[in-house]
């Protein structure tokens, strides 16, 4: 479940009030003024999320380099860039 606080709680309550809400809690969201901005979790899941992010990042270029989406060539390569950058 996700809980979330007001960032005012945190600044009066001190991050001893993430312990607490944890314990019912699997994230929470911190508003401010009204707006949801920060997601905090637990040290562990964030290390899975981290894991799973580079472990994303790693097939994705595997895939790149499977499908030959890769450049040899450096000043192919920055005209490639200077490319999509006019078209940016």
């Amino acid at each position: 479940m996700i809980m979330t606080v007001m960032a005012n709680d945190i600044k009066t309550k001190g991050v001893s009030l993430f312990d607490t809400l944890f314990e019912k809690f699997s994230e929470v969201i911190i508003s401010v003024r009204g707006k949801n901005k920060y997601c905090v979790i637990p040290y562990e899941e964030y290390e899975e999320y981290r894991a799973y992010k580079l472990d994303m990042a790693h097939k994705e270029v595997m895939e790149d380099i499977a499908n030959e989406k890769y450049h040899t060539n450096t000043q192919k390569h920055f005209d490639t860039l200077k490319e999509a950058l006019k078209d940016a």
